[in-house]
């Protein structure tokens, strides 16, 4: 049997023109190839006879012998045309492939085929254009003929490839150890993992993929559960500082509050009081829909560590929303309680009870008399290497809380963010107007435009966003940058010179240096534009309270989470506010997810809807890199994953360093190494 920690470079056929894109998939051992699952499967599984070939359009499956093939080149396209004659006893087929001239050797006359594609049509009649193709012999077909199964591709890896590479491996494997425990196999009746892999690589049948399936998404959510837990464990044993939750102190702050606090707000205080009164580290996320007053409940901590004499420090990505946090806890904080701002520009008072800043706070030569909390706003913009510095100095841990304004869906909750306590607020507060929301078609843009004018008449301001293109790899990047670049700069051109020319119009996108973008937020924060043309750079939390128009253009090439995120950019003052979602036409306009934005303003749901729709690879974009493809695919299944953790508990419990399981063990090692939360 070969060694699953083979080389990749050492199969036939991997060269070094291969290696690096294979790399590129995650793949650089023989395990790491097995394990590249398919995503989905071409059912080319229902052979027919030539001669019952009907149908342009159809997608078909037949056998037959060569007879005739000759390439030609067409001057006038500078392509080249491989034509073949291919028969069975029923009658013949023209078949046609493009710039594929190597295929007249490939397939002497007299050669058997197995082709499946789709059937053209011209005015020689009907013909296979650029079908699949494969030679019969007394191997089993891998491209051809049957379930096909189809990869995650990359650049110069083609799933014909991957097939090419993969099926003759299988057949060196008869009986590789499994890494689930027996139990748990007898106990949801999995496959072995042998036969689970052939099942998932070739099944005869989609029947026979899916409990394969299954049981590969079940082991790699397992060991997601397993490090979670243990993350938690390992966080748990630590020591913090026990700061004492002081009721009436918090009571009488809550009484000074200019506004009054939701239930949701209340119960998110209480929960995070009561860790940071512990002696091992709190670990909280703290997830709350758009404007549902996340920092007050925040500050609540804030003060409270102050107060026991603790520093308390508050971690803003960006410096605008530094500066705009220190505003808005200027005006909150009680006497006595000194509040101090760290950016790269501003340094004020950094020895404060809470330092409001951004990454200037984890600079070299920047230290701390006694941290005891540390909060993160928008904690995704951080990566863990970031907040570890925060804490590795100290003799005490502190409490750490994370923010969010992306609603995370429950599966995520237990999976991604397994090692976190989580407080939800969806509650908003009191008086916070609903967004009015409209799905713009094309033909509707004059009456918007109108619209828009009267609100600008009024003093109010617009956001205008424009689609951001997801780069395909990180060369790409720079590219779409400009692309992106591009297009909001055709967008501002139209806006500024044809739309509204009597109008204050700005402009944002992702090739402006980050004092750039805090600059042109605060001019207009300040009034001084009207308009802001941008691309997705729009901060989260960014509060504008005079704007009431949020304009997003091709709204369908955004998810729901991210529609909903540039919708909570406006409704922050006292104004109605609305958003109108641009489509380029009519029936997108009437697709189910943009109706969805009309009708509600609740950002969990919308959230729980995104991910069913778009799937969770796209929902949570490419900071959760490593995980693996079928666990990523299964973090909508919550049956699955509460068995998984379950599992993972019991197993944990009974065996805390998995000594009896060093296969599982050792998976997970390899996991911890190539996942990483940022």
């Amino acid at each position: 049997m070969i060694s699953l920690d083979l080389p990749i470079e050492k199969l036939h056929h991997v060269g070094p023109r291969m290696l690096p894109r294979l790399r590129r998939l995650g793949i650089t051992t023989v395990g790491d190839l097995i394990r590249h699952f398919p995503a989905r499967y071409e059912d080319f599984s229902n052979v027919i006879e030539i001669g019952a070939i009907e149908t342009a359009g159809e997608v078909v499956s037949v056998q037959g012998e060569v007879v005739k093939i000759e390439t030609v080149r067409s001057w006038k396209k500078n392509i080249t045309i491989t034509s073949a004659m291919v028969s069975d006893a029923s009658g013949g087929i023209r078949v046609v492939w493009f710039n594929q001239p190597y295929l007249e050797a490939t397939f002497p006359i007299g050669t058997l085929v197995s082709l499946s594609g789709k059937v053209g049509l011209d005015k020689r009649g009907l013909f296979l254009s650029s079908p699949g193709y494969e030679k019969i012999s007394q191997a089993e077909l891998r491209h051809t003929g049957r379930l096909v199964p189809i990869y995650p591709e990359t650049e110069g890896v083609t799933s014909k490839y991957l097939r090419f590479l993969i099926k003759p491996l299988l057949d060196y494997f008869t009986d590789i150890p499994d890494p689930l425990p027996p139990d748990i196999q007898t106990k949801y009746n999995f496959p072995d993992y042998t036969s689970a892999l052939k099942a998932i690589h070739f099944p005869v049948k989609l029947a026979d993929a899916e409990p394969a399936r299954k049981r590969f998404a079940f082991e790699e959510l397992l060991l997601l559960q397993l490090r979670t837990l243990q993350d938690r464990a390992a966080m748990q044993a630590l020591a913090a500082p026990a700061i004492a939750f002081e009721k009436e102190l918090i009571a009488d702050f809550v009484k000074s509050l200019p506004f009054t606090l939701t239930n949701d707000q209340r119960i998110a205080a209480f929960e995070i009081l009561k860790d940071i009164s512990q002696p091992h580290p709190m670990n909280r996320l703290l997830n709350g829909d758009v404007g549902s007053g996340k920092t007050v409940v925040a500050l609540i901590a804030a003060y409270q560590a102050a107060h026991a004499g603790y520093q308390a420090i508050f971690m803003a990505p960006t410096e605008l929303l530094a500066n705009q946090h220190h505003a808005t806890i200027s005006d909150l904080i009680p006497p006595g309680i000194s509040l101090g701002l760290l950016t790269g520009s501003k340094k004020i008072h950094p020895d404060a009870d809470i330092i409001i800043g951004t990454h200037a706070i984890i600079q070299k030569g920047v230290t701390f008399k006694k941290l005891g909390l540390v909060i993160i706003d928008e904690q995704h913009r951080f990566g863990v290497k970031q907040r570890m510095k925060l804490i590795k100095e100290q003799t005490l841990v502190p409490h750490l809380l994370s923010m969010t304004a992306t609603p995370i869906p429950r599966t995520l909750a237990l999976t991604i963010y397994g090692d976190l306590d989580v407080s939800l607020i969806k509650e908003k507060p009191k008086g916070r107007q609903e967004i009015i929301t409209r799905v713009v078609p094309e033909e509707k843009r004059p009456e918007a435009y109108a619209f828009i004018e009267e609100q600008i008449i009024q003093g109010r301001q617009v956001f205008v966003i424009c689609p951001r293109i997801a780069p395909s790899s990180e060369g790409a990047k720079s590219k779409l940058l400009l692309a992106e670049m591009k297009m909001v700069t055709e967008e501002y051109e139209k806006l500024s010179k044809t739309i509204f020319p009597h109008r204050r119009v700005a402009m944002l996108h992702g090739k402006l240096k980050s004092k750039e973008k805090d600059q042109i937020m605060s001019d207009f924060k300040a009034k001084k534009y009207d308009i802001i043309v941008a691309t997705s750079v729009i901060e989260v939390g960014v509060d504008v309270p005079n704007a009431t128009i949020m304009m997003i253009e091709s709204a369908e090439r955004f998810g729901l989470a991210q529609l909903h995120q540039f919708r909570g950019r406006v409704g922050r003052g006292a104004h109605q506010s609305y958003c109108f979602l641009f489509t380029s036409s009519p029936e997108i306009a009437m697709t189910r997810r943009l109706k969805a934005m009309e009708k509600t303003n609740n950002g969990f749901e919308l959230a729980e809807m995104d991910l069913k729709i778009r799937g969770p690879g796209e929902f949570t974009g490419t900071s959760q890199s490593g995980i693996p493809d079928l666990a990523m695919a299964s973090l909508s299944d919550l049956g699955l994953i509460k068995q998984a953790r379950e599992e993972a508990k019991t197993l944990l419990k009974d065996d805390p360093t998995l000594a009896r399981y060093p296969l599982l063990r050792e998976n997970l090692a390899r996991l911890q190494r190539i996942v990483h939360f940022e």
